[in-house]
């Protein structure tokens, strides 16, 4: 038996050693990006676009894990309140300016049952385009306040 010509050798041998690299993405990693926060922490971020997802956000959701959040995307720069009706968990809610520098930061943001019209609006007395909401606390025990850059 005739040994692999040694094109067909040095290749084997070239993908044999790009083992151990970054692994495959899980499941619940599909629809998310890293983003890092200002003290190098990197969080993985749904990614909402469309209105009807950024409307819903973290409603009836039981839980957000501390290295996890939701991003949201608005297609250009604007005013944005948020609100906590309906969403079960408390909140960290961060505005950022369409070069991801931070410009509103909300900690502890408290659920709100309802009805609606007794929940309070957050946010928006800055131009911000994307929104990135995290477990409470987790901005505040990353650096994240006014000014900082986020990296998506």
């Amino acid at each position: 038996m005739r040994g692999f010509p040694p094109v067909v050798a040095i290749l084997w041998l070239g993908l044999a050693s790009c083992g151990g690299g970054p692994t495959a993405m899980k499941p619940e990693e599909y629809g998310t990006i890293p983003v890092r926060l200002p003290s190098g922490k990197t969080i993985r971020a749904e990614q909402l676009t469309q209105p009807a997802e950024i409307a819903r956000g973290m409603m009836f959701r039981d839980s957000l894990a501390e290295d996890r959040g939701m991003l949201f995307y608005h297609g250009e720069p604007g005013r944005y309140s948020y609100w906590m009706y309906q969403v079960k968990v408390p909140l960290d809610i961060i505005w950022l300016d369409p070069g991801k520098r931070v410009v509103e930061v909300v900690h502890q943001a408290q659920p709100c049952p309802g009805p609606a019209e007794k929940c309070p609006a957050y946010g928006g007395g800055f131009e911000a385009q994307y929104v990135l909401e995290l477990r409470a606390g987790v901005a505040k025990a990353n650096g994240v306040q006014p000014g900082t850059q986020i990296m998506f």
